[in-house]
């Protein structure tokens, strides 16, 4: 990638602490990563509604969403994937910096490309959200039919099935949404920000 010189980052009157003030809650990027069908658009959804149900300025970043637009063009090899994580990295960033808790529901396989993410933002601002359904339920819930294409050798490079998935080793929370309602789920990762001072307690 070509290095662009001759830019120089030029600082908001209004700060993010500013936004946090004014917002009454703290900016964090909510990084739901997770294999196909694991539930992570569903639950980043459904938290977001709580969260706009009680006030807080939210927006979900979808997958799928993002690259009809933003990341069109990009495929799903190792490169591509990182390409997609970087992009999207930096736009949650942005986000952040205006005063959201920003949700992005994308599988993310790879550890490195979610430390990447994470390695760009301040202490606290980077929440990994591990929805821990395994691949056995995931494909119970292919509504898509994506693994029974990957598993007609349709699909290249599908994630857990022609292509790994690295859970992470260190992630803030975990949710076992194949073993828990929705409502359930949701309330894990709302309880989570309101122990560590995100969001106020309801």
């Amino acid at each position: 990638m070509e290095v662009v010189k001759n830019i120089v980052w030029h600082n908001a009157t209004i700060t993010k602490e500013d936004r946090h003030r004014k917002n009454g809650h703290k900016s964090a990027i909510l990084w739901y990563t997770g294999l196909s069908g694991a539930g992570k658009s569903t639950l980043a959804n459904k938290v977001e509604e709580k969260l706009f149900e009680r006030g807080y300025n939210t927006y979900v970043l979808d997958g799928d969403n993002v690259r009809m637009g933003l990341n069109k063009g990009l495929g799903f090899t190792a490169d591509d994937r990182k390409e997609n994580i970087r992009r999207i990295g930096e736009v949650a960033k942005l986000f952040v910096d205006a005063g959201v808790l920003v949700s992005t529901a994308f599988v993310s396989p790879y550890r490195e490309d979610r430390e990447m993410v994470r390695s760009i933002m301040k202490e606290g601002e980077f929440v990994e959200i591990y929805v821990a359904a395994s691949l056995e339920v995931c494909e119970t819930r292919d509504t898509k039919g994506l693994y029974k294409k990957a598993r007609a050798g349709e699909i290249k490079n599908f994630t857990g099935i022609s292509d790994p998935y690295e859970a992470p080793e260190k992630a803030e929370l975990s949710v076992d949404t194949g073993g828990q309602t929705l409502d359930e789920s949701a309330e894990v990762v709302l309880s989570y920000l309101e122990e560590h001072g995100y969001i106020t307690k309801a």
